[in-house]
């Protein structure tokens, strides 16, 4: 009998080692980068904190989340929608970005992936709108000690101007989800990231920008929690200065 090669399953890059190493990498590429500000222009001023902490593939690697994001994936242009599932299981292991799943019952962006942030408050700068977000939404403790840098603004189609915060975790937190706005937490690996189909761009008829997607597990993060992961991505593991603020959000997320 003739053999029959199978296709090759994608390869998977290897874990990212969380320690000392890479807090001075990051923070150093960071510390590169030429940070783009936005007006606000009549905009509300918000602020999200990007939290680098450690995962191991076994502990945080399922998704239990019983949340019917059906409707969610319907509406995600330019996809094979049988190969999504909503879910990212298997995505943790190794150094991992915070990742949070938003509330079913929230008033905006509801079910829809995030960072620890929110609206920056009177008398209150961005950095203490991300660490105070944090600490709300997931019980971090974050303090400037723990900032390793920052990334470009924003501008989102629901009138925000986001201005996004890298954290290395405090050693020995764990973060636990307030259920009144966070309907589970995950630890993307690093290694998800810089996958070679990662990111994607789609055309959308409704906007000459391109939609960016991140494909985590069986999902596709898009903008503006997208955008910014590509941003961290390619700032702050690769050392490259790239630009993510003229890329679009996909329609769903414009309200």
């Amino acid at each position: 009998m003739e053999n029959v090669d199978e296709p090759d399953e994608p390869m998977m890059l290897p874990e990212v080692v969380y320690g000392p190493a890479l807090r001075r990498e990051i923070r150093a590429n960071l510390d590169a980068h030429q940070v783009r500000h936005h007006a606000l222009d009549g905009r509300r001023h918000a602020a999200v904190a990007l939290v680098v902490l450690d995962s191991d593939a076994e502990l945080h690697g399922a998704d239990h989340t019983a949340i019917d994001r059906a409707a969610d994936l319907s509406s995600i242009p330019g996809t094979d929608l049988e190969s999504l599932t909503g879910l990212v299981d298997g995505t943790a292991g190794g150094a991992a970005l915070l990742l949070t799943r938003r509330g079913a019952s929230l008033a905006a962006h509801a079910r829809q992936w995030a960072f620890p942030g929110g609206r920056i408050d009177d008398g209150e700068s961005p950095l203490e709108a991300a660490m105070r977000e944090a600490h709300e939404e997931v019980g971090l403790s974050l303090t400037e000690a723990d900032l390793l840098g920052r990334l470009d603004d924003y501008p989102t189609r629901s009138g925000y101007v986001m201005s996004p915060f890298v954290f290395w975790a405090p050693a020995d937190h764990e973060p636990v989800a307030n259920p009144d706005e966070v309907a589970s937490i995950h630890r993307v690996g690093l290694h998800v990231l810089s996958q070679p189909d990662s990111p994607r761009f789609v055309n959308i008829p409704e906007s000459p920008r391109l939609v960016v997607q991140v494909p985590v597990g069986g999902d596709l993060i898009h903008a503006p929690t997208g955008a910014i992961m590509y941003q961290f991505r390619a700032v702050a593991l690769d050392g490259q200065s790239i630009r993510v603020d003229e890329l679009e959000q996909p329609v769903f997320a414009w309200r």
